[in-house]
């Protein structure tokens, strides 16, 4: 596989999660409401902060040396992740 096409399929994943974080927060909600997307925006932020965990944790099921740091650092990013999706749906 050559570089650019690398760097391209790349591109495209990291685009496709995007959309697909941007759809599974109600971007179409505030269209529809004419409210503002301040609740849209925290919510893409929130699922990048929980991919980051998962995407930790894998890192420790496949590293050798570091894999308590990953461990960690992926439950923990999860976790916070989860206390902000309670804070915004208000039942904290």
């Amino acid at each position: 596989m050559t570089n650019a096409s690398s760097k391209m399929l790349s591109s495209f994943k990291y685009g496709y999660l995007i959309v697909f974080f941007a759809l599974l927060s109600g971007i179409f909600y505030p269209i529809i409401t004419d409210t503002s997307f301040e609740p849209v925006i925290s919510g893409i932020l929130v699922l990048f902060l929980g991919l980051a965990g998962g995407v930790l944790l894998y890192r420790a099921t496949t590293s050798e040396t570091k894999r308590e740091i990953f461990f960690g650092s992926g439950f923990v990013l999860i976790g916070i992740s989860l206390y902000f999706i309670f804070q915004l749906t208000g039942r904290v």
